[in-house]
């Protein structure tokens, strides 16, 4: 299957993305004072377990998604081969 440059790029900022929004969201999660995520005697809860397995999935399938973008790039990119694409070797010296 070969992905398109603008589908990769997709791809892989989406796993940035993921990565950003989820290391916030643990980080909030972990000091959180409402009394949601830990109980009385600051033991985790079940709301704290459940949003930080979905944190983890998060993780894996952001890094999945964000891999298959950038082995998108780099096929696009060798597929292109040198000196196509940067200016260099096209055309003739007169």
């Amino acid at each position: 299957m070969k992905l398109s440059r603008s589908v990769s790029w997709f791809l892989l900022a989406f796993g940035v993305w993921s990565w950003f929004i989820w290391i916030t969201f643990v980080k909030n999660l972990w000091q959180d004072a409402s009394g949601l995520a830990f109980d009385d005697a600051g033991d985790p809860s079940g709301y704290f377990w459940v949003h930080l397995l979905l944190a983890v999935t998060s993780f894996v399938l952001g890094t999945v998604i964000g891999v298959i973008g950038l082995r998108g790039l780099r096929a696009l990119r060798r597929e292109q081969g040198p000196g196509t694409g940067n200016g260099q070797g096209t055309g003739s010296r007169s």
